[in-house]
């Protein structure tokens, strides 16, 4: 039976941040209708220990420890033209795998999740090729370099510039090519156009969804939160170490807290999220800002809070901490940027803020309206229910990867 190689940057298990959960489903939706051999890295010697649970899911698999620093990896682009992006994701014994695993056994697609994958992708592979670029990353640098000064913008200026040609180049390569939601497609499709390729249907959407039983208020343990004692608590979960987390968190603590604190006063901004940076350390003064670090369940804070935010201003594709607040029944207020890509209205299953006044006078209103927090955060569950379902959002994953003579922009509809 013809299986599928699976490419991806990071070992889908566990599924515990937004690019893992997305990839850990897809692969999962793979796995049920044919075999599938995975190539990935593991940040952490924690992560290497869940091959287990991949070799449960895949015929065959290899995992590299990643430990290329971001010096090395950025040297390494310098001396050979490349993007960082790509040099941080290449190990040899990754290549070998991908042509080992060609020459010998019959597979008849390469499914590769993140665009730095692709470079493990042979250019004389004649299979059918299915590139989840999830988002546009090289837009997502050219936003570092548009607030960014001096030598990091520069930085920024050329990855977003060498990511969007390799962006492009692959893009060329591959039979179908999708992201994460119609705005991210049409953004995408629209780079291309301006740099002169081709745009038709093989650009789509495959929009994320969200494991409702697993984000369920009525079946979660309760941890123990610090100095909890009725205080009004906002909550921000997220991996603290990616950069557009970290600018949220700081903003928000500076220019929407002490508006919120002013009228409530004992409301608390919970950070909570691994690895956090020293910025964001600084934030914590075990008063009205408490920086948690890694918890053991997310699910856990999320239900004891009163209200979740995304106060992000540099966001790409859709926010799983939003899909995962909602899934748990917590009134959310998301910022623009935050809400691209989740179809849902504005007022009735979330709140988006204006600017930073508006979002500190949401977060006010739903403080001191406990049912009206309660009813949105009904509604918002209901909703995620009912349109964003990892079963729903990947019924079709089978027609896309075999090539059923079917177009993704009729899949993803």
């Amino acid at each position: 039976m013809a299986a599928v190689l699976y490419l991806a940057h990071r070992i889908p298990f566990p599924p515990d941040r937004g690019d893992k959960i997305r990839s850990f489903h897809m692969l999962r939706a793979i796995a049920r209708f044919t075999p599938v051999h995975v190539a990935c890295f593991a940040d952490s010697a924690r992560e290497m220990a869940y091959q287990g649970d991949l070799a449960a899911v895949a015929q065959s698999h290899k995992v590299v420890r990643r430990r290329k620093s971001p010096v090395s990896a950025g040297i390494e682009a310098l001396a050979r033209g490349k993007p960082i992006s790509l040099t941080a994701f290449y190990h040899p014994a990754l290549a070998e795998y991908v042509t080992r695993t060609l020459a010998e056994q019959d597979i008849s697609a390469i499914f590769c999740f993140s665009g730095q994958m692709a470079q493990y992708i042979p250019d004389d592979y004649q299979g059918r090729v299915v590139l989840d670029l999830v988002d546009v990353d090289s837009m997502k640098f050219e936003s570092y370099a548009a607030s960014g000064h001096g030598l990091m913008r520069r930085i920024y200026e050329r990855e977003g510039r060498r990511l969007s040609q390799f962006e492009h180049r692959m893009a060329n390569r591959a039979d179908v090519i999708s992201l994460v939601s119609d705005n991210e497609a049409e953004l995408f499709r629209q780079r291309m156009a301006a740099d002169g390729h081709k745009v038709d249907e093989r650009i789509g959407c495959i929009a994320n969804g969200i494991d409702c039983n697993r984000y369920d208020p009525r079946h979660i343990e309760l941890a123990a939160m610090p100095n909890h004692h009725g205080s009004h608590d906002i909550i921000f979960t997220g991996q603290m170490d990616y950069p557009p987390n970290v600018t949220a968190v700081t903003h928000f603590a500076a220019h929407i807290m002490p508006t919120i604190v002013s009228a409530v006063p004992d409301a608390r901004f919970i950070i909570a999220g691994r690895n956090p940076t020293d910025r964001v350390t600084g934030l914590h003064n075990d008063e009205n800002i408490i920086v948690t670090g890694e918890v053991e369940d997310i699910r856990s804070w999320l239900a004891q809070a009163n209200i979740a935010v995304a106060p992000l201003t540099i966001a790409r594709g859709v926010q799983n901490k939003v899909l995962e607040a909602m899934a748990m029944e917590k009134p959310v207020v998301v910022s623009a940027e935050a809400a691209t890509g989740i179809d849902a209205k504005d007022g009735e299953h979330f709140c988006i803020a204006r600017d930073d006044a508006h979002f500190a006078a949401l977060c006010i209103d739903l403080l001191e309206h406990p049912r009206k927090a309660a009813n949105m955060g009904v509604e918002a569950r209901r909703h995620v229910q009912d349109t964003m379902s990892w079963g729903a959002t990947l019924a079709r994953l089978d027609k896309i990867v075999m090539g059923d003579d079917f177009h993704i922009c009729a899949a993803a509809s």
